[in-house]
């Protein structure tokens, strides 16, 4: 397993992060928020990834940078739960929401509730189906 973050990854294209916002969805797990939209990516390239912290809530760009750092961290460190089950390309914006200084532990254990909730909102698992007794013939 690699835990890098290559270039190749980052999201810098102006056309793509535009249909970010405009046709993208977004699943959210306080305080991070991820912007996903599929496809206008080479398929060589499985994810782009990039990272954003607002300047209402942090208005010191110092404190903005720490939480970027941060923000890429888990998600290098996290990745690997995208990658093993994603099926195509998809480019992720991902947000830090508040104004409350969470802790590194905290904002990677959320990391990793939202990429399994991102996840799960792609991935709908089928409703199980209800089980029949053969003998009896009803439905439990």
């Amino acid at each position: 397993m690699s835990f890098t973050y290559p270039k190749n990854e980052r999201l810098k294209s102006k056309t793509t992060i535009g249909l970010l916002f405009s046709e993208g969805k977004s699943v959210s797990k306080y305080p991070l928020r991820l912007v996903y939209y599929s496809g206008d990516i080479k398929q060589d390239e499985k994810i782009k990834m990039g990272v954003s912290v607002s300047k209402k809530y942090f208005k010191k760009a110092v404190d903005r940078n720490y939480f970027k750092r941060v923000l890429r961290e888990t998600y290098r460190l996290n990745k690997h739960i995208l990658l093993d089950n994603l099926d195509k390309p998809y480019s992720f914006m991902f947000f830090y929401q508040t104004k409350d200084k969470l802790s590194y532990n905290e904002i990677n254990t959320k990391t990793v509730q939202l990429f399994e909730k991102f996840l799960l909102q792609i991935n709908p698992s089928p409703t199980p189906e209800p089980k029949t007794d053969l003998q009896n013939d009803t439905i439990q």
